[in-house]
């Protein structure tokens, strides 16, 4: 894998940093990039797909995405099973697009037996002459953003309220006693709340699941930014009894 390159698993996912994910890859582009990612040890992008901006045929990234650190990987027959979590977030430069089309592409479809898609090896051998490499997966040229601001006491006693709401609804629920509800409030809020920019990806990834509001949340770029962008996307009534 090129120095200078992120290989990308472009999805309709968005992941923050600190988020905990875990993936099933299937695809032969994926398997191909996660073979290389696990033999040098490196990160992928994670990036939420952009149908309007195809590269070869495929859906194109949009330019905000996330660092995908790879924690556990188990190969079950062709299929590959992952657990990942956020690390950087990065701004995508250029895009660099992918060896071969998708096999809905004309000259990719003889390739397809009894509607089982090829294995690596035969995709590879099918590559034009005139290639310029070899990746069957979307990669780019990014800049790593830092995170940058922190947040005041406001800022965190809105992350705490968010987070008793969820987890309070989440527990009746359940019918969870409401002293324990209460103790999982609070280990959460000491774990995961503090002035860093970092807190509000963590809260986030508790009551955001909307794409769009994730992705728009990922780009923000300082931490006042971020946390007005949470606000507008998150209704919170305190002391709301349902």
């Amino acid at each position: 894998m090129d120095e200078e390159t992120l290989p990308l698993f472009v999805l309709p996912m968005v992941l923050f940093p600190g988020e905990l994910q875990e993936l099933r890859v299937f695809e032969p582009r994926y398997r191909q990039m996660l073979d290389t990612c696990i033999l040098d040890e490196r990160p992928f992008g994670l990036v939420m797909n952009d149908p309007f901006e195809p590269t070869n045929g495929w859906d194109g990234p949009r330019r905000h995405g996330c660092e995908a650190i790879i924690l556990n990987h188990e190969t079950r027959g062709v299929n590959h099973f992952i657990t990942i979590t956020g690390g950087r977030r990065f701004f995508i430069d250029e895009v660099i697009a992918p060896a071969l089309p998708p096999f809905s592409d004309p000259s990719m479809t003889k390739l397809i037996q009894e509607g089982v898609a090829p294995d690596i090896e035969t995709l590879l051998d099918h590559l034009p002459e005139d290639a310029e490499h070899s990746r069957l997966y979307i990669s780019a040229k990014v800049t790593y953003l830092d995170e940058t601001g922190e947040l005041n006491e406001e800022d965190q006693a809105f992350l705490r309220t968010i987070t008793s709401n969820v987890v309070q609804r989440a527990g009746r629920g359940m019918n969870v006693d409401a002293a324990v509800l209460n103790q999982w409030v609070t280990s959460i809020c000491e774990e995961q709340i503090n002035a860093r920019k970092e807190s509000i990806y963590n809260i986030a990834a508790l009551c955001l699941n909307d794409l769009e509001s994730r992705q728009q949340l990922l780009a923000c770029s300082n931490a006042t930014e971020a946390i007005h962008e949470l606000r507008t996307h998150v209704m919170i009534f305190d002391g709301e009894e349902e």
